[in-house]
């Protein structure tokens, strides 16, 4: 079974067909850059463009960097345009699509449920947290395999500061951090939230999960196991289709 998956981040924007039985894209990968300012109708438009790219005609999953309830309507918009909160983005996107189905989730949870089916999370019991580093931090929090939605982990206050504004992928290159700076202040985010939610794994995704070599092994002091995200960047597509399908 395929479902379209598409995956809305502060940087960019791309999605391709998902083979569900497999968890992995049937087609490379499609993206577009996200609009700056990253308003309703300049992302709708950019992820109409990706879905047209291959032609696709059939129901499509997306994630939101953001709180999302209700399978549509956003409740807030850290790195996107303010004037996405309380939008119905289904209806929204349905309508740019053409009238294709379309269901929206939060893009840490739909990438924490994906490496949960098929990738660095699967039959792990306790409490997993997904942590993916990009624009901001986002946070999927699982226990024994059931999915705590909107967890929002990446706003929790470090020295003094939303960590995502320290810590996130972005902080670092916008900091001209090395990987060693750049781990010390994951260390001490991990630190704070192992404090908080005592899990038995970190899984750390997002596009750093690609670089996972040049930083995991300056992470020192953390009890939990962690890994990086055996999906990679591709874990919001899988996890976006996931959603649309009723998979997760």
């Amino acid at each position: 079974m395929q479902i379209f998956g598409v995956d809305i981040g502060g940087s960019g924007i791309k999605g391709a067909p998902v083979d569900l039985d497999k968890g992995d894209l049937t087609q490379e990968r499609y993206k577009v850059l996200t609009p700056h300012p990253a308003t309703p109708d300049g992302v709708a438009d950019g992820v109409r463009e990706v879905v047209e790219h291959f032609g696709w005609t059939g129901p499509v999953g997306l994630t939101f960097p953001g709180v999302v309830t209700g399978g549509a309507t956003i409740r807030t918009a850290a790195n996107v345009d303010k004037s996405w909160i309380d939008t119905d983005a289904g209806a929204l996107f349905s309508d740019r699509l053409g009238g294709l189905p379309a269901t929206v989730v939060n893009d840490a949870d739909a990438a924490g449920v994906a490496e949960m089916h098929f990738g660095a999370g699967r039959d792990r019991k306790g409490t997993v947290i997904l942590l993916t580093f990009g624009t901001g931090i986002g946070s999927a929090l699982f226990q024994n395999g059931v999915l705590v939605p909107n967890t929002e982990l990446g706003h929790l206050e470090l020295n003094g500061h939303d960590a995502e504004k320290k810590a996130s992928s972005k902080a670092k290159e916008d900091g001209e951090l090395t990987w060693e700076h750049w781990a010390h202040r994951v260390q001490k985010y991990l630190t704070h939230v192992e404090m908080l939610f005592s899990p038995e794994l970190f899984i750390i995704g997002g596009g750093v999960s690609r670089k996972a070599d040049k930083f995991l092994h300056f992470i020192e002091g953390i009890k939990a196991e962690i890994v990086p995200a055996q999906l990679q960047n591709n874990a919001g597509i899988v996890g976006a289709a996931m959603h649309a399908a009723g998979d997760d």
